[in-house]
């Protein structure tokens, strides 16, 4: 191997790597080409089987049997069982037949696969009637965005269009709260809790701050005690055996920092970041709020987080105007820490969206070379894409408003614009005789 083949910015490395990107987008339009084409198919089946089982006086069970008889036929041929075949073709019908632009953009390479299922599964919140007003939009806000990211938007548009109110919506869904316990192999199973998503979030945030504690404090012991530690647990088990003992025993028996007045974990509280509309807040509107890198929540659950809690990380701001009514302080100094949050919202290497609260704040230009503090020289990037700026051939450079111009190794350049704001700073409207602003 020669000496440029093994540096990697040697110009056998580049051409290399070029020519696999130049292959990837290939084969990644061949297999959406492909991906269509098998939709079409499996859903040209489920139309056949409908078509047989449609005589007048048909039973329903006649129509099922026929699903499955051209289930099981298809399934000898795909080498997979007759149930998902079934399972495969209500999606290809559902995907095919409701979401027919979605799958033409797909087709003409404007959006991709993941963009299709997100659009399909958060259109089917709503109405039939209402798919295609909701595609139109939801396929213009995936264009430039990956699936993961455009994802929550989609969530929170579909709840906002439905002709229900989405507290009304959580108030049915939350009545069917439940714990289950499913059987599974090896003496294992599964204990799910459906809750609230706000709840549900809290809670495995503290078990992962309490096992994050465990493990730091095991650590800590092996290095400065002379006995070997035997505890090399992961934090997935530890946070699952904080979970079992806290259900059980009410208290983290595990926790070996119990020789402290309280301990760490015992003060440690999940922390929980919540975009609330000001319409909102006011009761004005009953539309769902953002839970930041998560899900959309109830009103009710965020106008009760937006009391008097330290806890959580709040964001007010209107959702016609985008203009800021209030934020809270989240612990650079506080105030540009605050903006930067409500700016980035997120990771802000392309295609990343693990939440602000989450990563950590960057200079763009290393503060050890000359980069300053200040608004136009940070963002936020999570621990792998802020290693990856510092220790590959990465770069990227901050434009105007928060702009964001990554180059790759190979010289292609990638514009990460900031996201839609959820805070906006605009001077208020003063009238002869108003107080003072504050």
């Amino acid at each position: 191997m020669t000496e440029a083949m093994e540096t990697p910015g040697g110009e056998a490395y580049l051409a290399a790597i070029a020519g696999i990107v130049a292959d990837v987008e290939d084969v990644e339009r061949r297999m959406a080409a492909v991906q269509v084409a098998q939709l079409r198919t499996l859903a040209a089946a489920g139309r056949l089987a409908e078509a047989q089982g449609a005589h007048p006086n048909a039973k329903v069970t006649l129509h099922d049997m026929v699903l499955r008889s051209v289930a099981a036929e298809l399934g000898g041929a795909m080498r997979t069982t007759d149930r998902t075949v079934q399972r495969r073709i209500g999606e290809a019908r559902v995907t095919i037949e409701g979401f027919p632009a979605a799958v033409a953009a797909w087709e003409a390479g404007r959006i991709v696969r993941g963009h299709v299922k997100a659009i399909v599964e958060t259109g089917l919140n709503l109405p039939a009637e209402m798919w295609a007003e909701f595609e139109a939009i939801a396929i213009e806000r995936c264009e430039g965005e990956t699936p993961n990211r455009v994802r929550g938007e989609l969530e929170i548009l579909a709840h906002r269009m439905h002709p229900r109110s989405f507290a009304e919506r959580h108030e049915e869904a939350a009545a069917r709260r439940c714990v289950r316990l499913i059987p599974g192999r090896d003496g294992m199973s599964d204990l799910i809790a459906t809750l609230p998503t706000v709840i549900a979030e809290g809670i495995h945030d503290r078990l992962t701050q309490q096992a994050r504690a465990i493990v730091d404090t095991r650590d800590e012991r092996s290095e400065n005690s002379e006995v070997v530690a035997t505890d090399a647990r992961s934090t997935d088990q530890v946070r699952a055996d904080v979970l079992a003992d806290l259900l059980l025993a009410g208290t983290p028996s595990l926790d070996d920092t119990r020789d402290t007045t309280a301990g760490p974990l015992g003060a440690i509280r999940a922390r929980v970041q919540v975009l609330i509309p000001a319409a909102t807040l006011t009761g004005a509107d009953d539309g769902p709020c953002d839970l930041t890198g998560r899900s959309p929540i109830d009103p009710a659950t965020a106008r009760l987080l937006a009391g008097a809690t330290h806890t959580w990380e709040r964001l007010f701001h209107d959702p016609t105007t985008e203009v800021t009514v209030s934020t809270d302080s989240y612990r650079v100094p506080s105030g540009m820490r605050r903006f930067l949050q409500a700016r980035d919202q997120h990771c802000r290497f392309p295609g990343c969206r693990v939440a602000a609260i989450r990563c950590e704040v960057d200079h763009t230009h290393d503060h050890a070379l000359g980069g300053k503090t200040e608004l136009s020289n940070l963002a936020h990037l999570c621990q792998r894409h802020h290693s990856m700026k510092q220790f590959t051939a990465w770069r990227v450079r901050q434009l105007s408003g928060g702009v964001l111009e990554w180059t790759s190794p190979l010289g292609r350049t990638y514009r990460e614009d900031a996201p839609t704001p959820a805070v906006a700073f605009t001077p208020a409207a003063t009238h002869p005789g108003d107080p003072a602003p504050f």
